[in-house]
């Protein structure tokens, strides 16, 4: 794990000196709207929280990657007869976006992402969780100023989360940011 973090920030770094004037850094933050699919049973979604830093490489005037490295809080929460049961899982998310931008101001974001497992919050007594997620990412920027920015994404799982349940993380996204 603090290879890949290593390894993502030394090709920023890296990058940097070789693309001088298309190279801009910068943080995100917003929030997310979690649940889980293709489970056996009913849960609804919860409310938390996604932040970090990105970065953006332009490589034409049309079209731009943009890593990302960010901490994402998702899951679900699950209702019955006793109350409501809350799971909330902490992951190191690094989406690396493909960016076309369809104007100056509005693109069109697609990319896959790995992320992590960091932390749970268990209430659903879901044992063996996937430490690995992997997920792809589409969405919508739109540039408010040269620096600032604002983002939605939905982020579809692809990879269980568990190995006794067959659920899949699913996350919808409001960011803004800011590009030094």
């Amino acid at each position: 794990m603090k290879k890949v973090v290593f390894i993502l920030l030394l090709s920023v770094i890296t990058m940097n000196s070789f693309y001088a004037q298309t190279l801009k850094i910068g943080i995100k933050g917003g929030l997310n709207y979690a649940n889980l699919t293709d489970t056996s049973i009913k849960t609804d979604a919860i409310t938390s929280y996604h932040a970090g830093l990105i970065a953006e490489i332009s490589l034409s005037d049309s079209f731009t990657l943009q890593p990302e490295l960010l901490y994402s809080t998702q899951g679900a929460s699950y209702k019955n007869a006793i109350g409501e049961f809350k799971n909330e899982l902490g992951y190191i998310s690094i989406p690396v976006l493909a960016k076309i931008n369809l104007n100056k101001s509005i693109s069109l974001e697609m990319g896959p992402q790995a992320s992590f497992l960091l932390s749970k919050k268990d209430e659903f007594n879901l044992n063996d969780y996937n430490s690995f997620d992997f997920s792809v990412n589409g969405g919508l920027g739109l540039k408010l100023t040269k620096s600032l920015f604002i983002q939605a994404r939905y982020n579809l799982g692809l990879s269980e989360i568990s190995k006794n349940a067959e659920a899949k993380n699913s996350v919808f996204q409001l960011s803004a940011g800011i590009l030094f």
